[in-house]
């Protein structure tokens, strides 16, 4: 185990991602090679470099979507609990650690048929023990606050814009008190006045001692939020073998 301070979340130690193209006569497409940094409660840390050199792979890897290949990604909750490595955890211990631990913000947002956008927010709060009228009035709140119209919070998010359903995407992101929170590209599909809303949420967050790894291309918001820059284009695999 390294050296770690207690206010320590994240470790990622010689991590390393490839895929296999089984239909281009099993390629094998490497990712990322080495990747070693780590993120303390109250960071705002960024994963910068170009698109392709693995930033999102290596959000997939941490939040439990994608197998580590090699190294070690190991995680914990508040205090000094014991980490967690996602490299050797089981099926029931990435669940645990994403009910628990890790608030993720992806890309896209997965829309659910019938199911309205307050309840979509609500979801995670509900997993965690909220009683489900607070968590659907923090659901609306937030949703407010992201300035989608009242009128949307009961309907289901299929037919929004990618904005609307990003700013649905980033309100249950938000809505828990996860001591570690993953952005990939949160604001993207989101308008001036919207980045300035997700750019005060990370704000409070951080001030709240949430650990915080994101990807942002914006480099108006980079320059905004980010407490430090992990160059990603370093770890590159696919670089290394160029």
């Amino acid at each position: 185990m390294p050296d770690a301070s207690p206010q320590t979340r994240l470790i990622l130690e010689d991590v390393a991602k490839s895929f296999t193209n089984h239909l281009r006569g099993g390629i094998h497409l490497p990712v990322v090679a080495g990747v070693s940094f780590h993120v303390d409660a109250g960071e705002v840390v960024v994963l910068g470099g170009p698109s392709g050199v693995g930033k999102s792979s290596i959000l997939r890897m941490i939040v439990g979507n994608y197998g580590v290949e090699a190294g070690r990604i190991l995680m914990r909750g508040c205090g000094e609990a014991p980490f967690v490595d996602l490299a050797a955890a089981t099926p029931r211990e990435i669940v645990a650690l994403r009910r628990d631990t890790v608030g993720y913000v992806s890309q896209f947002l997965r829309v659910v048929p019938r199911v309205s956008a307050r309840d979509v927010v609500a979801e995670p709060l509900l997993i965690r023990g909220v009683a489900p009228d607070a968590a659907r009035r923090r659901a609306g709140d937030l949703l407010e606050r992201l300035n989608l119209p009242a009128a949307l919070h009961d309907l289901p998010p299929a037919t929004f814009s990618g904005g609307e359903k990003q700013r649905v995407n980033i309100a249950r992101g938000f809505a828990t008190d996860h001591p570690i929170l993953l952005l990939d590209e949160p604001t993207a599909s989101l308008d001036d006045a919207n980045r300035d809303v997700v750019c005060d949420l990370v704000a409070e967050k951080q001030r709240n001692g949430v650990a915080i790894l994101g990807i942002f291309h914006d480099e108006a918001v980079r320059e905004r939020i980010a407490t430090r820059i992990v160059d990603v284009a370093g770890f590159s695999a696919r670089k290394a073998a160029a």
